[in-house]
């Protein structure tokens, strides 16, 4: 099951006691004070991993607790440090503190740490208090407590290229063909409830491509989950909207008007989304009965911003010259050079 978003809470682990001890041996009645310091309580660390996809095993594991410090003991013998607790986390993952939903820390990279808070530090034994004016100090300090709080973890995939529109658009079948990822293909609406992710491959170079669920009107607001669904292409690259051409057949004004529909959920829900590389993709063209429809629907989508590109994910017309142009976008868009992805041969 993909799991985007937990819930879970971290306790950081507390300072041992520091130790009340005097040395007391055969031939030393009134030996001086010997108690240990405490030692430091485990940190809570968060590591991102590249072979993570999912939130899923925090659904019923969600308390984590790092062990505390342990207790100073005499002879100057300083506690034991806590053990640290370690939890992964896929790549892409926001660590927000709760209630307020701020944000500690993106993990975007493979292995990269974050620690939200650190191991309390053992409290002193009373061999550290000793001085001249203090030959025998009968007390200690106890160990700093380590914090506790609830976690949000929010999982944004990173993708280079994201793919978006209406239910049955032909999204699935579209990074079926270009990628090796097997979606949920079938011939009615939200057939993908999840977002899946597949790499496409353009001789020596490659990029990641998502498909993200059907958008509805409102998905901005939550409807048909939309902002769990649209957060995930925050990340991305290049945003490429596919457009039923089969449909333009029965009223070609509806597909202007769900084109902006789409447009106007993006500004919605994150106005930079408008800003990135954008691709307008008429999907199912070798359905079409009349190849002039194309041309009417380019006229309609004309815009500079705008690469618009007829397609067919069923016999593949197309398909290859929409990857070389995805790539060359997504270097651009990274600032990486151009590695022969002019070449359409």
């Amino acid at each position: 099951m993909f799991i985007d978003e937990a819930v879970i809470s971290i306790k950081v682990g507390n300072g041992g006691r520091g130790c009340v001890s005097f040395r007391r041996e055969k031939y030393i009645p009134r030996g001086g004070p010997d108690g240990g310091d405490g030692g430091k309580g485990g940190d809570v660390v968060f590591i991102a991993k590249r072979g993570e996809s999912t939130l899923s095993r925090f659904r019923y594991n969600r308390h984590f607790k790092a062990e505390n410090g342990g207790s100073g003991s005499g002879s100057d013998c300083r506690g034991k440090d806590g053990k640290p607790v370690i939890i992964t986390v896929p790549c892409g993952t926001v660590i927000k503190k709760l209630p307020e939903k701020e944000i500690l820390f993106d993990l975007t990279e493979d292995n990269l740490e974050f620690r939200p808070g650190a191991g309390g530090i053992g409290g002193r034994g009373n061999a550290f208090f000793k001085s001249s004016t203090m030959q025998a100090p009968k007390f200690a300090q106890p160990g700093m407590p380590g914090p506790q709080m609830d976690i949000l973890l929010e999982l944004k995939l990173l993708a280079d290229v994201g793919l978006v529109g209406l239910p049955n658009a032909g999204k699935s079948t579209l990074i079926s063909r270009m990628t090796h990822a097997r979606p949920k293909i079938a011939d009615y609406p939200f057939t993908t409830l999840t977002p899946k992710i597949g790499v496409v491959e353009v001789d020596a170079d490659s990029f990641v491509m998502a498909d993200m669920p059907g958008l509805i009107q409102g998905a901005h607001e939550g409807k048909g989950l939309g902002t769990r669904f649209l957060k995930h292409i925050e990340r991305t690259a290049v945003i490429c909207q596919l457009i039923d051409a089969a449909d333009a057949d029965a009223d070609i004004e509806k597909i202007k008007n769900d084109y902006d529909m789409i447009e106007n959920e993006l500004k919605s829900f994150n106005p930079e989304l408008l800003e990135k590389k954008k691709f307008v993709l008429l999907t199912k063209i070798d359905a079409l009965s009349d190849r002039s429809i194309i041309t009417r629907l380019e006229s309609l989508f004309n815009d500079a911003r705008l690469q618009i590109l007829p397609i067919s994910a069923v016999s593949g017309e197309n398909l290859k010259k929409l990857s070389y142009k995805l790539l060359a976008s997504v270097q651009e868009a990274k600032s990486l050079p151009l590695n022969g992805a002019d070449s359409e041969s």
